[in-house]
């Protein structure tokens, strides 16, 4: 009963590491230090597979270079698009329009991009993480992952710790000694 017990802690401090990690991720997610990006579309195949994770990075538009693949955000759909830029166009002022063409695609973005200041630009490529992140989200895993943390908090409160009896600890008589 007490393996057990030791195992449900265990259990439970690899997941407290973990949830402090994600908190940590959320934080500079939401101080703008970096982007999560779950890739949704094989246009940049076979280098960002679909499913992958990108964590994005702020990066200035006047270190951007042609070949440079960078997260920019559509005026068609309104989302960030990841592709690699094929043409950079000073239009003045620290304004930018830029081409982009995914590597998987046939022709190039439809409409330029226009940017200003910084653009995101993948830093790090987790492959197969964006896949195992979304699916976490849904109810037909979160739910079980949840009450599986319960029964595993519930282990650790209803199975007692051991009681360890501590007998004195005898010193060992002296020869010779004097009082």
């Amino acid at each position: 009963m007490h393996t057990l017990r030791r195992l449900s802690l265990a259990a439970l401090w690899v997941l407290a590491v973990v949830g402090i990690a994600c908190g940590l991720v959320w934080a500079a997610t939401a101080a703008g230090i970096i982007k999560p990006l779950v890739v949704i579309s094989g246009s940049m195949e076979p280098g960002i597979m679909t499913g992958d994770l990108l964590v994005a990075t702020r990066v200035p538009a006047t270190d951007l270079r042609v070949g440079d693949v960078v997260s920019l955000q559509g005026e068609l759909t309104d989302n960030l698009v990841t592709h690699r830029i094929e043409k950079i166009q000073s239009l003045g002022d620290e304004n930018w329009a830029i081409s982009m063409k995914g590597d998987n695609n046939e022709f190039s973005d439809a409409l330029d991009y226009q940017v200003m200041g910084a653009v995101w630009k993948p830093a790090m490529q987790l492959s197969g993480w964006g896949t195992a992140i979304m699916r976490m989200g849904t109810p037909a895993v979160a739910l079980p992952l949840v009450i599986g943390l319960l029964g595993l908090l519930g282990l650790t409160l209803l199975i007692p710790a051991p009681v360890r009896v501590r007998t004195p600890r005898r010193v060992p008589a002296t020869e010779g000694a004097v009082s």
